[in-house]
């Protein structure tokens, strides 16, 4: 089954145990507007009927006030949100989020039980048109939520984001 955009705000969610009133300050940070209406449809499973998916650029705009959030604000504009979002993507925004290095990310995925190499990870944030990318499969974004659970919640935390 494909990750979707609001598996990935639901897990993140999850992981930084945010509240409400704190997943809608994220949006806040590069000033987008969230009502708690609008949080409620984002994070909604897809099999709910009433699911307003989480847009890519919407996730975008989230991962970009975490971003700030967690690292502080840069002077100048925020960055502005992708319309489209790609696994890559999404996993490069997590590293500059949580200031993470290769080193760092390879345990997270070894704590969800996924190896990847230094030089397989490094290819995920190379340029598409670069010869060495590789485009980052669910699979792999899926163990690094995984891995960022156990590490931020622990073992015995055992809900599944």
């Amino acid at each position: 089954m494909p990750i979707t955009n609001s598996d990935i705000l639901r897990r993140l969610r999850y992981v930084f145990d945010y509240n409400d009133p704190t997943m809608i300050s994220v949006f806040g940070l590069v000033d987008y507007e969230v009502s708690q209406k609008d949080l409620n449809a984002l994070l909604k499973k897809k099999i709910d009927p009433n699911d307003e998916r989480c847009s890519d650029r919407k996730l975008a705009i989230f991962l970009n006030g975490l971003i700030v959030k967690l690292r502080g604000k840069k002077d100048g504009p925020h960055p502005q949100p992708e319309d489209v979002l790609t696994n890559n993507i999404i996993l490069r925004k997590l590293k500059i989020a949580l200031n993470l290095q290769a080193e760092d990310m390879i345990e997270i995925l070894k704590l969800a039980g996924f190896k990847l190499g230094k030089h397989e990870l490094s290819a995920f944030f190379r340029k598409p048109s670069n010869v060495h990318y590789r485009l980052c499969k669910d699979q792999a974004l899926r163990n690094f939520l995984t891995g960022l659970r156990l590490k931020y919640r622990g073992a015995e935390d055992a809900e599944d984001g």
